[in-house]
């Protein structure tokens, strides 16, 4: 029988190429505050479905008033908790990191790229992160928000790279990721 794994959230004050620890811990934050304004303790299950299917038990740090009072905006703090999720998911359901954010207007998010650092060139970008964060929702929610967020992607397709789009819903929780492997428009291998 395997043993469920944790995504702790409070690991991302280490950073990631194009999260700096500061950034991280930040994200950690907003997510713990979300879990937490959703009565979960630590230990609450995630459920990941789509692309990938499994399980994992979420871990964070607890939450402060002085934490409540900067996090008071519940949707800004909702994006930025559905990014520590989907950071901590791609770095353990791929061999990819986040190594760049994407400019306005490119349909996504970030950047990602091999997360192995030994590579010749550990920053090529490799696929797109498209996430959104949904605090309370049900499942035609979570899947309408899928299908927008993939064809939001669209606007980036012709680069021919695969596209990962993730949502997170707090309340429950569960994140649901959807991968386009080959984007309509994209260059023959």
């Amino acid at each position: 029988m395997s043993q469920i794994q944790v995504l702790n959230l409070q690991s991302l004050d280490r950073g990631l190429p194009a999260i700096t620890p500061a950034f991280g811990a930040a994200l950690a934050e907003a997510g713990a505050i979300c879990l937490t304004d959703e009565d979960h303790q630590r230990g609450v299950t995630l459920e990941v479905e789509g692309e990938f299917s499994t399980t994992f038990i979420l871990d964070w740090q607890p939450v402060t008033e002085q934490a409540r009072r900067c996090w008071n905006d519940q949707e800004y703090a909702t994006e930025q908790a559905a990014y520590a999720v989907a950071f901590l998911l791609i770095l353990q359901l791929t061999n990819l990191t986040v190594i760049e954010r994407s400019r306005k207007g490119t349909g996504f998010d970030y950047w990602l790229g091999i997360q192995d650092s030994t590579a010749t060139l550990p920053f090529q970008r490799m696929a797109r992160l498209e996430v959104s964060g949904i605090r309370q929702g049900n499942r035609s929610q979570i899947n309408a928000r899928v299908k927008q967020k993939i064809e939001q992607t669209r606007a980036s397709d012709a680069q021919g790279l695969p596209a990962y789009i993730i949502v997170v819903e707090f309340s429950h929780p569960i994140s649901v990721i959807s991968a386009k492997h080959n984007p309509e428009g994209a260059r023959a291998q």
